[in-house]
């Protein structure tokens, strides 16, 4: 008789790792989209990570594992009720597949995936939104997008083992959707005030930076991880996922240079993003050399996708689109490019240019076209609806003097003078009044076009 399956501890200590460091991306992300925000919305910007963290979580445990990973159900959905959060599953046979992984442990693994998807969206809109329309946004387009998504991709769904599409770890389920949602968003809610005569530039480059980094760390995890256990599909995933990064930096890079004269840290930062971005259903299907030349191609091709929105019109304020979307995209295709069954096993048909034609590169874009039109004509409907109810955007005067205040009642910089004085340091330094640097006083910025990098 075969032996009844035990839990792995190698296997189970390493997915642990992952998830741990997946979830750091969130408040990672809430960094990077925060210092890329005017300083009057800095902390609005932070607050759609952070509650998506709350939210999606707990959606997660009830139903939304179920959704995604429950037993199929004709290729859409699993089984709603085989995962209720209402069930404990803590068996000794309660493991994931045959990797000898806890369900439990697999569960909070895919949570993150869930949290940082839903959290992407928020770049898109930021100074704008009312926090309750995107906490209900949230809950409606986690439920009705991500969730059946997954199972389409990873779940057993018509995606993934229907078409036999490749994912690895979630350009399609992740970054292509969630570049899809947060164009509909844009168009849903409008321009900024101001935008684009107004520069609005990234207030604090450093935190940029900082934000950059930590996703940079969390994602390791988020591609080598998804093997779920240490081998060498998880060594490759982890080494391509870094030099698609770093190629990424100095494509981004060139380009700044070429076009603007100039490099910058914001440029580096978005570089490396779309990298990892471009990487992420890549990582365990193309060979290394592939990967350098997929991270020069994202970075370059996403530094130029972000002006994008000036020329046709739509305000994605932190450049989710031309970022998540368009890098998401071409991670997607370069496995029909660049897959190869001598890396993964999984690549049943060659890309391209190893001689397999086009029929791999068809199914990468079919599957990419699918995510993009629902999950852009659901959100679209959310945002519509929560905007014709409730509300979604924020009152004018509400958006000029500082999303922050209206919205949480608070700033994320206290510029008043130390001790109440009526000069304080302002007045010693000789530069005005604090009452003209206040966080609650529109910025003055120069009416001229934003310069055409991520900028917010």
């Amino acid at each position: 008789m075969p032996e009844a399956p035990t839990i792995d501890t190698g296997n189970t200590a390493w997915l642990l790792i992952s998830s741990a460091i997946v979830l750091l991306m969130t408040p990672g992300l809430a960094l990077f989209y925060g210092g890329l925000n005017r300083s009057k919305g800095v902390l609005n910007m932070m607050m759609m990570s952070f509650s998506a963290m709350g939210l999606i979580s707990i959606l997660w445990l009830f139903y939304g594992f179920s959704i995604a990973f429950g037993d199929d159900q004709g290729g859409v959905i699993g089984n709603v009720g085989q995962y209720l959060g209402t069930k404990t599953f803590m068996a000794e046979t309660d493991l994931w597949g045959e990797t000898g992984i806890p369900l439990y442990v697999f569960m909070a693994f895919q949570m993150m995936f869930a949290v940082i998807t839903v959290a992407l969206i928020s770049g898109a809109i930021a100074d704008r939104a009312k926090f309750s329309g995107w906490l209900l946004f949230a809950f409606g387009w986690a439920t009705l997008v991500y969730f059946p998504v997954a199972h389409w991709v990873w779940g057993g769904g018509f995606i993934g083992a229907g078409l036999g599409a490749l994912d690895f770890a979630g350009g399609t389920a992740v970054h292509i959707n969630s570049g899809a949602a947060a164009l509909a968003l844009a168009l849903v809610l409008g321009k900024r005030l101001g935008w684009p005569r107004e520069a609005m530039k990234p207030h604090n480059v450093p935190m940029v930076a900082l934000g950059a980094g930590l996703l940079w760390f969390g994602w390791f995890g988020f591609n080598a991880g998804s093997e779920l256990t240490a081998d060498s599909t998880t060594a490759i995933a982890f080494l391509n996922t870094q030099i698609c990064a770093g190629a990424a930096v100095l494509g981004w890079l060139i380009v700044e240079k070429v076009r603007d004269g100039k490099p910058t840290l914001v440029g580096a930062s978005s570089g490396a993003v779309a990298g990892l971005v471009a990487i992420t259903p890549a990582c365990a299907f193309v060979a290394p050399w592939a990967a350098v030349l997929l991270g020069l191609v994202a970075g370059a091709v996403c530094a130029l996708a972000v002006s994008l929105k000036y020329k046709l019109g739509y305000d994605d304020a932190l450049d989710v689109v031309g970022v998540h979307f368009v890098g998401g995209w071409i991670g997607c295709l370069w496995i029909g490019l660049f897959g190869t069954s001598s890396v993964s096993s999984l690549v049943e048909n060659e890309g391209l240019f190893y001689g397999g034609g086009v029929s791999l590169l068809g199914v990468q874009a079919l599957s990419a076209l699918i995510v993009t039109a629902y999950s852009f004509v659901v959100a679209f409907a959310l945002g519509f609806v929560i905007n014709k109810t409730i509300g979604f955007r924020v009152s004018a005067e509400d958006e000029v003097n500082g999303i922050d205040l209206s919205e949480h009642a608070e700033s994320g910089y206290d510029l008043s003078p130390a001790g109440g004085s009526s000069g304080g340091a302002f007045a010693m330094a000789g530069i005005g009044t604090p009452a003209a640097a206040s966080s609650t006083t529109p910025e003055a910025e120069p009416a001229v076009p934003a310069n055409e990098k991520v900028a917010g």
